[in-house]
């Protein structure tokens, strides 16, 4: 049952633990950020420490179960499952089923005011819809399950990664810069702020009538009911009914029109969205290809609040490793500039995405990449690669997460949803 083997100060034991036990312990801990080791030590003390054993567990298929403890321990631990008469699996079941009661599921940390993340660039085509769900799927993924996760922050790291993801291939460079972690299990409303729909479509909805209610008439002081009666949700199977969708109308294409007879209409947006932010931790808005009256309206409600943190809410601006990203982003950071200016609020960049990346397209694409990456405020926070399980996804109409959880874009969507948080 046990195999001595010196490793720093600590000694390999191997046991056996039911798969469930074993999963749970490894959620459990990954939960509360500490060690698998260090769980075991600490319930295998609780447990020595009790003044008789705990409740019978059903150690039926047990599976083999290694760790490392103290010098010692175990040898104590075998003579304590003696004297109350217990196998020594029987009593590691024991010892963990106790650390696990003592070391309940932490809550989810949910903000003090709703974040709202606005998903823009002035340029179609560079995936502001992908990167708007993908964010918001992965900040939806339930907390008490593990999801691989690209967790390598340095830049350089993330570009390595990013050129050997590019032509198909996992990165060789450091087998560690992918971990299992839990989920962020927040209430997530995803707002299609796109007459063009793609992203109602892209996750299995239908646009609203033209003949009903939208958000649109809602901004335009004209709604025809609650705004939260129009909200659907998105794969509840997976996301455990924590993500929604306000699914776009076409009327959405007179928005400016509308806008431009509208009051204050800089606050229109925020007005409209208000009401449901009660609902949720997290709005992210994917923002038409526009300079207009409605990106004026998005930048506005993604300023700072009072008493909000810097970088809680802002603009996540999503840019291709090409030269018309480049254009397209000073024509919109020199409309949030003057939004600034003229109205005399913090509207805080969350950072610049670099999407559809592929280093095989040779140098335009690589000295792209490092001229954002040079840029340094806003710094580059996410590097997607352009490969076929995002456009399987849109095909098939589900969320990209949930279609291919275990995909080098889950996994960098996974990455950019912490690095933003």
């Amino acid at each position: 049952m046990t195999t001595p083997a010196a490793s720093s100060d600590r000694v390999k034991v191997v046991s056996k633990l039911p798969g469930w036990l074993r999963q749970n312990l490894k959620v459990r801990t990954a939960q509360l950020g500490i060690d698998i080791q260090t769980a075991v030590e600490q319930g295998i003390a609780a447990w020595c420490g009790l003044a008789s054993a705990t409740a019978s567990i059903d150690t039926a298929g047990a599976e083999s179960f290694s760790t490392f403890l103290p010098p010692g321990q175990w040898e104590v631990f075998r003579g304590v499952t003696e004297e109350r008469q217990v196998s020594l699996i029987q009593g590691l079941a024991q010892s963990v089923q106790l650390w696990l009661d003592t070391n309940p599921v932490p809550d989810v940390q949910r903000p003090d005011i709703t974040r709202r993340v606005i998903v823009c660039n002035q340029k179609g085509g560079v995936g502001k819809t992908a990167i708007t769900a993908g964010v918001g799927e992965a900040l939806s993924e339930d907390s008490n399950t593990l999801y691989p996760v690209r967790v390598a922050k340095a830049l350089a790291a993330a570009l390595r990664a990013g050129k050997s993801m590019a032509d198909g291939r996992e990165s060789s460079t450091d087998p560690l810069e992918v971990e299992k972690l839990p989920g962020l299990g927040l209430r997530v409303l995803l707002v299609d702020f796109d007459p063009q729909s793609h992203l109602t479509h892209q996750l299995g909805a239908e646009p609203l009538s033209m003949n009903g209610d939208s958000l649109t008439n809602h901004m335009a002081g004209d709604p025809k009911g609650e705004l939260k009666d129009l909200i659907v949700s998105v794969d509840d199977e997976h996301f455990g009914g924590r993500l929604h969708l306000l699914p776009s109308c076409h009327d959405a294409f007179l928005l400016d029109v509308r806008l431009s007879a509208v009051r204050a209409r800089e606050a229109a947006l925020e007005r409209a969205l208000k009401p449901l932010e009660a609902y949720y931790d997290v709005i992210l808005v994917d923002c038409p290809p526009s300079l207009g009256l409605s990106m004026d309206a998005a930048a506005y409600y993604g300023r700072r609040r009072d008493g909000e943190r810097p970088g809680q809410s802002g603009a996540l601006i999503v840019v291709q490793a090409e030269d018309s990203s480049a254009d397209a982003y000073d024509l919109l950071t020199n409309q949030i500039e003057d939004l600034r200016n003229d109205l005399g609020i913090d509207i805080d960049y969350l950072g610049v995405v670099v999407n559809l990346y592929d280093g095989r397209r040779g140098y335009i694409a690589t000295s792209s990449l490092q001229g954002w990456i040079d840029i340094k405020d806003p710094r580059v926070v996410g590097l997607i690669n352009d490969l076929k399980e995002q456009k399987e996804a849109v095909r098939m109409k589900q969320p990209l997460l949930s279609y291919a959880p275990a995909s080098q874009q889950s996994v960098g969507m996974r990455a950019l949803a912490r690095e933003i948080s």
